[in-house]
């Protein structure tokens, strides 16, 4: 696969941003073009694709989004993984990379896209009541769920991918556009080797250890 520096779904942004500096500069000033040039070279900033060096050991979960860990929390049980659980919250500011990767291999068992309202991705309550994304992915050694949260913000959830689909441990399968939130849900056998208030990086910060 060809490596991009920028995802596709942000040269439209780019594009259209670049175009408006191109006219106005040429129309009334040099001057007024700056703003909309900030803006051409923030949307190059925000769908970035930059490379990421994935764990390989396959007792290691890793982080599905940039950002920085806001809970972790315990679950009685989840639908999916359907044991007691832990969740891991993930916030991601407009800062953040916002491609969202898959945090083990495995196969697409379960996806489910729910409609709800945007309210800041911050919110104790997002997880039920903000429009969200949720796959669930499973291997032979282990059942995880990802979900993809709006925010007030980000009021568009990207997927590229779909169910039966397999994915590698690492790979990207989405996008969160602007300010939102990312939960990871793991089964107790998973050890936490993060903490509230860590900063995590999609793909290469260890989450949580299969206990042996």
């Amino acid at each position: 696969m060809v490596k991009v520096p920028v995802i596709k779904e942000g040269y439209g942004f780019i594009g259209i941003a670049f175009l408006i500096a191109l006219i106005i500069g040429f129309t009334i000033s040099p001057y007024w073009a700056i703003v909309p040039g900030v803006f051409a070279a923030f949307f190059v900033f925000f769908f970035r694709n930059p490379k990421r060096s994935i764990p390989l050991d396959t007792s290691l979960v890793v982080s599905p989004a940039d950002g920085k860990v806001m809970d972790i929390l315990e679950m009685e049980n989840d639908d999916f993984v359907n044991e007691p659980c832990n969740k891991v919250v993930i916030f991601l500011s407009v800062f953040n990379v916002h491609i969202n990767r898959s945090p083990i291999a495995g196969e697409i068992k379960c996806q489910q896209y729910t409609c709800g309202r945007f309210r800041p991705a911050y919110k104790d309550t997002v997880g039920f009541e903000n429009e969200r994304h949720m796959i669930g992915l499973e291997n032979e050694n282990l059942r995880v769920t990802v979900t993809q949260i709006a925010g007030i913000l980000a009021r568009r959830i990207v997927s590229w991918v779909t169910l039966d689909d397999v994915l590698k441990k690492g790979e990207r399968y989405g996008l969160i556009k602007f300010g939102s939130c990312t939960e990871l849900v793991m089964p107790k056998n998973v050890e936490i080797v993060v903490k509230k208030g860590d900063k995590v990086v999609g793909g290469e910060t260890i989450i949580g250890r299969i206990r042996k």
